[in-house]
């Protein structure tokens, strides 16, 4: 099995910087794309992040610039780290992970954290 755990969220005030950590547990043999999407409540999930294991990134339109996604292969971690939060943030933040869970399996399986609260207020 595998096990994606997030750190870091809570509350923070408007233009504040909280940094968000997923750490990948288990049977894990290597780890392709990591990433983190956002709920709020009422909407669908969304991309936010994502980075390849050469360290290729991608982000939404509405973050970039403000987040900065990285990882750290050797702890299978990866971060995100948000500036200049706004009200809009505010959501339950979930990791993502392609994992080859061994060397006899030549696939990825996709896995989800349990998400972390992310509320922007003053």
């Amino acid at each position: 099995q595998v096990q994606l755990v997030e750190s870091g969220g809570g509350l923070v005030q408007p233009g504040g910087s909280l940094r968000l950590s997923c750490a990948a547990s288990g049977s894990i043999f290597s780890i392709n794309t990591m990433g983190w999407y956002r709920q709020a409540p009422g909407k669908q999930r969304e991309l936010v992040a994502t980075i390849t294991s050469g360290g290729t990134t991608n982000y939404a339109d509405s973050v970039k610039g403000r987040f900065t996604i990285s990882r750290d292969n050797a702890k299978n971690t990866v971060y995100l780290q948000m500036n200049s939060l706004k009200p809009e943030d505010t959501a339950v933040y979930y990791c993502n992970a392609d994992v080859r869970r061994s060397w006899s399996r030549s696939y990825y399986s996709n896995y989800w954290g349990q998400g972390t609260q992310v509320t922007v207020s003053s």
